[in-house]
């Protein structure tokens, strides 16, 4: 479990102990993932932190997934079958997605909701319908609800549509009750998500105060990556450049196409350029992007398709699909299955180590040899997750920063700096290492077994 998942679990274990989500726009983002994880949690079982399991937790963005997946069937009709078969193939199955369709954070769903919001603005701008007018207003507050980000994506799809409404000055706009229903399915949505469906309200003023700590945060808090991040990450692979190709072709074609394509393709390129110009990045971020790529593929490949009607030549390209699909299979088989936490992985961002799956145990079997029933463990670090996920099952488990008097335990896990009182109390036991994430080293120190 990456750190990141294993806070968003540690949260879920605080809900199913009987606590109120408390938005906290300075560390974490908000409830949506946690609204959606809990019932299905509880549905497998759940009572409390302890009984959590990875697969429990990761259900989420799985299902969430997949749906998005389906999804791109309600986009036929706005885009095109060829793009949108294409863009839920590579949704399926290329290693992007994939991946981090498999991690318990917010990225998956603020995608799905995405998706649904461009849908269903569509559909309301196209036939003024009050449905879609609502449904577009859920789409948004939920995207804010699942990240802060949100912001992003409202400017992107604002410009466009000052440009759809310059683009076509005759077209009529929707009447004010089609606006005004969206705006109010915003706000309604909004404050019971992030309420928790009105038991807490101060979240309301904690959401106030994330848009000074959003541009804060933007500045790189350790984060920083160069401008062309995100386009080496999406390069990488056997099939990353021939994937950036095809879509940079798709650009080319939606700039010839009716409306709604060209509308796209300006939103992947706005979005994709305020991603790489904000100095913080993360490969998951890439995914806010890879949604209009995707379809942008999508429209390169059915102008291939279109522009060889010949029944040879399409043999000729559907063998290079095939080809392609195999390269990107490999890439999906090596980074999503083969090795997720290597740091070579370019997905795996200061993953957590497989190492420290050896830690929960080195300590069980040390306390059955010791006969210790209930072990008291001490950690002291000043950085202790994913910690508090993998020593979930033991009752007697304290957290301490560096400097902080922890008194007598049976365990400690510290970090590799230990002075003062507590590296004089841990000559009675004995230390062994534990690599946490890429260089990044925990040790447990265990009893020294009593003389006979």
């Amino acid at each position: 479990m990456h750190t990141d998942e294993s806070i968003n679990a540690w949260l879920i274990g605080q809900c199913l102990a009987g606590e109120k989500f408390h938005y906290d726009p300075q560390d974490r983002h908000g409830p949506a993932l946690a609204e959606i994880a809990l019932p299905f949690a509880r549905l497998q079982g759940a009572k409390n932190f302890a009984d959590l399991t990875e697969i429990q937790l990761r259900l989420t963005p799985v299902i969430i997934g997949a749906a998005t997946i389906l999804l791109f069937g309600a986009a036929v009709e706005m885009l095109g079958f060829i793009p949108c078969l294409v863009a839920a193939l590579l949704f399926a199955f290329a290693p992007l997605p994939v991946y981090f369709s498999r991690y318990f954070i917010h990225e998956t769903l603020f995608v799905a909701a995405t998706l649904g919001l461009i849908l269903s603005s569509w559909q309301a701008l196209k036939t003024s319908s009050i449905r879609s007018a609502v449904l577009a207003g859920f789409c948004a507050a939920f995207m804010l609800a699942c990240k802060e980000t949100a912001t992003i994506h409202f400017f992107a799809l604002g410009l466009i549509l000052v440009l759809a409404w310059r683009l076509n000055p005759q077209k009529k706009l929707p009447p004010a009750a089609v606006w005004l229903t969206a705006a109010g399915s915003f706000l309604v949505a909004s404050v019971l998500l992030f309420t928790w469906f009105g038991q807490n309200m101060s979240a309301l003023t904690d959401l106030m105060r994330a848009v000074p700590h959003l541009a804060a945060r933007a500045g790189g808090q350790g984060h920083e990556k160069p401008f062309w991040y995100y386009a080496a990450l999406l390069a990488k692979g056997w099939s990353g450049a021939l994937l950036i190709a095809i879509t940079i072709g798709g650009l080319v074609v939606a700039s010839r196409r009716g409306l709604s394509h060209r509308l796209l393709a300006i939103y992947a390129l706005v979005t994709f350029a305020i991603y790489s110009a904000i100095p913080y990045k993360t490969p998951w971020l890439a995914l806010n992007f890879w949604l209009p790529c995707a379809l942008l593929a999508g429209f390169a490949v059915e102008w291939i398709w279109s522009a060889v009607p010949k029944s040879s030549a399409r043999g000729t390209i559907l063998m290079l699909g095939i080809f392609l699909a195999v390269l990107v299979a490999r890439d999906t088989q090596q980074w999503v299955f083969k090795d997720p936490a290597g740091e070579k992985n370019p997905y795996a961002y200061a993953h957590t180590s497989e190492d420290v799956l050896n830690l929960p145990p080195q300590i069980e079997a040390v306390a059955r040899q010791q006969h210790l029933g209930q072990p008291r463990i001490a950690v002291v670090a000043a950085d202790a997750w994913p910690l508090p996920w993998y020593l979930r099952k033991f009752p007697r488990v304290g957290y301490w920063q560096p400097g902080q008097e922890t008194g007598e335990a049976d365990f400690y896990v510290t970090t590799t700096d230990v002075s003062g009182a507590l590296a004089q109390r841990l000559d009675k036991f004995r230390p062994e290492f534990f690599g946490v994430r890429p260089n990044v080293l925990l040790i447990l120190w265990t009893p020294l077994e009593p003389k006979p």
